[in-house]
């Protein structure tokens, strides 16, 4: 079977036969059930995922209402940063909304691998970037954006987030109830 990871990075870098085999033969890679719980809400981060396959939903519980905030799909890190860097409880839960394929690390064999084979440290970097700036972007919509721009954005992106996620989870994550996106949704039909 050929090894997702292997073909993500060679996107990015010319791997060598040492780094292949390093990375078929150390990185962990997992897959995971619709419904797994990755991390639940108090629990601190001890690990950190990079998804092959699948999707992946972070969420709060608030007054026991499930408020969705990311969902992390192909090729995209799924990690608890502030749980894991700060070493305190987390604030959310990170849940697979699909069946998944996950690369499994923690901070010390990632540290481990990348002083053995810093050339990979160029793409560890350049993900975090990406993830950067996105989150940057994801926050300003939401200040400057309507509810249907939101949801008409979201309509173009590649992960066709609106064919894999159930419209009670989109909603939340678009900030509104699942009524206010189904008028949304009627709304944009009629144009």
């Amino acid at each position: 079977m050929e090894n997702l990871l292997v073909k993500y990075v060679s996107k990015s870098l010319s791997l060598s036969v040492e780094e292949i085999n390093a990375i078929e033969q150390e990185i962990v890679i997992r897959d995971f059930r619709k419904g797994t719980i990755l991390l639940r809400e108090g629990e601190v981060s001890t690990r950190c995922y990079f998804n092959l396959k699948g999707l992946v939903r972070q969420y709060y519980l608030v007054d026991g209402e499930e408020k969705t905030t990311a969902f992390f799909a192909e090729e995209q890190a799924v990690n608890s940063f502030e749980s894991a860097s700060q070493r305190i409880p987390s604030k959310h839960y990170l849940a697979c909304v699909e069946d998944c394929t996950l690369v499994v690390g923690d901070l010390s064999t990632e540290t481990d691998f990348l002083e053995r084979f810093p050339r990979l440290e160029i793409l560890v970097r350049m993900m975090v970037d990406q993830d950067f700036g996105k989150q940057q972007e994801m926050l300003a919509s939401y200040i400057i954006t309507s509810p249907e721009e939101r949801y008409l954005k979201l309509l173009e992106s590649p992960y066709n987030l609106i064919q894999r996620v159930p419209q009670y989870q989109l909603a939340g994550y678009l900030g509104i109830t699942p009524e206010s996106l189904s008028r949304i949704r009627k709304r944009i039909l009629v144009k």
